[in-house]
């Protein structure tokens, strides 16, 4: 409750939020604040604070809050595949991941329509970055090598997106990203995007290597959206820890490789020496074999289509498309390029 010329005020809160506080057991003369969290470009989320001092996070899809309804292909019932991340993270000792409090279910859909979790602490990594002195911030990428791969060493019971949104799971992992790699590229015809290569050309690259998808045979848990927007640092100056990986709604039952992409985005992340001796420690395997940097090509040009993509139905401005081509437009060339030369195709 906020406080205003001494006057207790209440919290305003949406009816969908109201709601998705119920069904977690929360009425609404328990909140005493009620705030937005930006960042995001696709759900809504609202950070509670309720009487007792409980921190909440509260995120809805854009079904349930208004935002503009167009969306790539894989982007169906996200909320359950966050959902699943966060169950499957749990397991982890230690794992600074939220903890689902309540995810509803839409009975109509069967899809997730709300999440409500515990809020971790700590600031987005990219918001103090530059204060980071070189020792901390190597430190830093250390730890979160560490935290990936006792996440990345959770298995699940098949390959793909937990929604289903492309069949049951996969029983391969070449199955499961030939359906990911295949919505992407309608997705691009379907919203006209800029592309440096056409279509056809990008689906006939991308297939001449599907071959070496078949040496991955545990789906691993992976998260494939770890920019530093969704890392937290928490802690003072020259003593900051990992205090939170969070929006895991993108993730993935994979192959492990394909979450060194958002490590390094537009980066080569075998020169992140600091990262992959945290990542070794924890028991990750970081040889970078003829394979796995194919493989790490062909996860680089799934990503860079999907920024590529995305900037259509999001309605990003000229000035934010135009920041989306250069960088996941490059990145985009340049690993198709590397695909085409390890597997010797012409076109």
């Amino acid at each position: 409750m906020e406080q205003h010329g001494g006057v207790p005020v209440d919290p305003v809160l949406e009816p969908s939020v109201a709601g998705a506080l119920a069904a977690a057991g929360v009425a609404a003369d328990e909140v005493a604040k009620c705030a937005p969290l930006t960042g995001g470009t696709y759900n809504t989320v609202r950070r509670v604070t309720l009487r007792d001092a409980r921190r909440w996070v509260v995120k809805l899809p854009p079904s349930s809050s208004g935002a503009p309804s167009l969306s790539l292909s894989y982007e169906h019932d996200l909320l359950r595949g966050e959902s699943v991340y966060y169950g499957a993270a749990a397991a982890v000792h230690q794992a600074p991941v939220p903890q689902v409090v309540h995810a509803g279910l839409d009975g109509e859909l069967s899809e997730v329509s709300h999440l409500v979790m515990t809020e971790r602490p700590g600031t987005p990594w990219h918001t103090v970055d530059a204060e980071l002195t070189t020792e901390e911030r190597a430190r830093l990428r250390e730890e979160l090598g560490g935290i990936v791969a006792r996440l990345n060493a959770v298995t699940g019971n098949g390959f793909g997106y937990p929604s289903g949104v492309f069949g049951p799971p996969a029983a391969t992992w070449r199955e499961a990203f030939t359906a990911m790699a295949r919505a992407v590229l309608h997705d691009a015809g379907r919203y006209d995007a800029r592309l440096p290569r056409p279509v056809p050309d990008v689906r006939k690259i991308l297939a001449s290597a599907d071959g070496v998808l078949d040496e991955v045979t545990r789906p691993a848990l992976v998260h494939f959206d770890l920019w530093q927007g969704n890392l937290l640092l928490d802690g003072a100056p020259g003593a900051r820890t990992i205090g939170g990986v969070i929006d895991g709604e993108r993730m993935f039952w994979g192959d492990p490789v394909a979450e060194l992409v958002s490590l390094a985005l537009f980066d080569d992340i075998e020169e992140d020496e600091a990262l992959l001796a945290g990542y070794a420690r924890a028991g990750g395997d970081v040889r970078f074999t003829e394979s796995v940097r194919l493989r790490l090509n062909l996860y680089r040009c799934y990503l860079y289509l999907i920024m590529l993509v995305e900037v259509v139905p999001r309605r990003y401005s000229r000035e934010q498309r135009e920041r989306a081509w250069r960088h996941a437009g490059r990145g985009l060339t340049q690993a198709l390029i590397a695909v085409q030369e390890a597997t010797g195709s012409r076109l």
